[in-house]
């Protein structure tokens, strides 16, 4: 039996409440206990402990993060996470440092995870599909959606964590097609677990 560590990246906005992010995550929960899955969860509306989400973190085969797309990146609530938890995982629980050695200094930064699983992000965002992969579009200029999220992927790498494919509910403000989004992201977590 796999265990799954999900967290719920949003940040509440009076614009933006949370409602799809909280339902993305919900139905990713009920999709893992009614395949077997043992669940560990974290919101970042929710206190928590740094030491036990570290423990969440060595206990997962897989961690499931769901995020807004927020400004080119994680909510704040999320980065603030990423530096409490992530920079006392490093200390030794989740990896060796930055994965160098005295021996070679200059060598395998970066890499010194001391965990193996598995992750996957599910995004939404204000973006319509069509900004990315296209070099006519100028913001992105042809990024790819995991071009933009590179910081994420590298933090994951970090503690030796591999990637599954992302998922992305795109421009959830102006044009949504939640009901569609919804089908796809189910049959996304049945193509990849």
């Amino acid at each position: 039996m796999k265990n799954i560590f999900i967290i719920n990246g949003h940040q509440k906005y009076p614009f933006s409440e949370g409602k799809l992010n909280a339902t993305l995550t919900e139905k990713a929960e009920n999709y893992f206990k009614s395949n077997g899955y043992n669940i560990k969860k974290t919101t970042m509306e929710d206190n928590y402990d740094v030491n036990e989400e570290i423990e969440k973190f060595k206990w997962a085969d897989v961690v499931f993060f769901q995020t807004p797309l927020n400004w080119m990146g994680v909510s704040w609530s999320f980065k603030k996470y990423i530096d409490e938890v992530f920079s006392m995982g490093m200390m030794g629980e989740m990896s060796d440092g930055d994965g160098r050695s005295k021996e070679a200094p200059k060598k395998n930064y970066g890499l010194g995870g001391k965990l193996n699983g598995k992750y996957m992000m599910s995004v939404t965002a204000n973006a319509p599909k069509e900004a990315f992969n296209n070099p006519e579009e100028l913001f992105f200029n042809g990024m790819s959606e995991d071009e933009l999220l590179k910081p994420m992927h590298l933090n994951f790498k970090w503690f030796g964590f591999e990637p599954l494919p992302t998922f992305m509910a795109y421009d959830v403000m102006k044009n949504p097609e939640i009901e569609n989004d919804f089908i796809r992201f189910e049959n996304h977590l049945k193509a990849n677990f």
